[in-house]
């Protein structure tokens, strides 16, 4: 497979050293740009964040780069969303007061629960592995990032208190369990995939998911 080129978005929200070394290591030519213009004329995006919903949400929107990436999401190119990268594409998120996001995808981002289904207290944030599920729907996962995975879902590496609900089933790809909760952990729609999870911090299984997506 030849070199891909991969656009990589910094609003100063994430840990691009990392996500960069990553991609690089999957086979991918990295660009990391501050600039909207060359985010939405990518060849591939990708948009990594970390920390709060509403901080990202106003860097991004300060930066110009929420119009990119809607527009980005528009021309049919591939595009990544990470952790709170994947968040900022809902409609709105609940953390620390109602915020509006992107809205390239309906739904909510909401607090992880802090109890199990039996009422037993557990931890928030979600810190550490765990493994990817179908979703309800029963969705395949054929033509995605998981397609290697055949049926058999892989674990890898969460670190996040909310965790965005998809108003429509049909954009759940995978999910994982917290204390008999099903959080969406994975959601795909036409040209966008995004991932609660670090595929960076994922390991082989993490590398394998990116490798996927440079092939698309």
């Amino acid at each position: 497979m030849a070199t891909q080129k991969i656009t990589l978005l910094d609003y100063g929200m994430c840990n691009m050293l990392n996500v960069a070394r990553a991609l690089e290591y999957a086979g991918a030519d990295v660009c990391v740009t501050e600039n909207p213009k060359d985010a939405a004329a990518a060849e591939r995006l990708v948009v990594p964040g970390v920390g709060a919903f509403s901080e990202c949400m106003r860097t991004v929107n300060d930066l110009g780069h929420g119009d990119a990436i809607r527009e980005f999401v528009g021309c049919g190119r591939p595009m990544l969303g990470i952790c709170v990268g994947m968040q900022i594409l809902f409609e709105a998120s609940e953390e620390f007061g109602e915020t509006p996001g992107l809205g390239v995808l309906p739904g909510r981002v909401r607090m992880v629960p802090n109890t199990t289904i039996a009422g037993v207290p557990q931890r928030v944030p979600h810190i550490g592995w765990n493994r990817l599920i179908e979703p309800e729907s029963g969705r395949a996962w054929d033509d995605s990032l998981l397609e290697p995975f055949g049926s058999a879902g892989p674990s890898v590496y969460f670190v996040h208190s909310f965790a965005a609900q998809p108003a429509n089933a049909s954009d759940r790809l995978a999910d994982c369990d917290y204390g008999g909760h099903r959080l969406s952990a994975m959601v795909k729609r036409d040209n966008v995939t995004a991932t609660q999870f670090h595929p960076e911090r994922s390991g082989t299984v993490g590398l394998s998911m990116l490798k996927e997506f440079l092939s698309q």
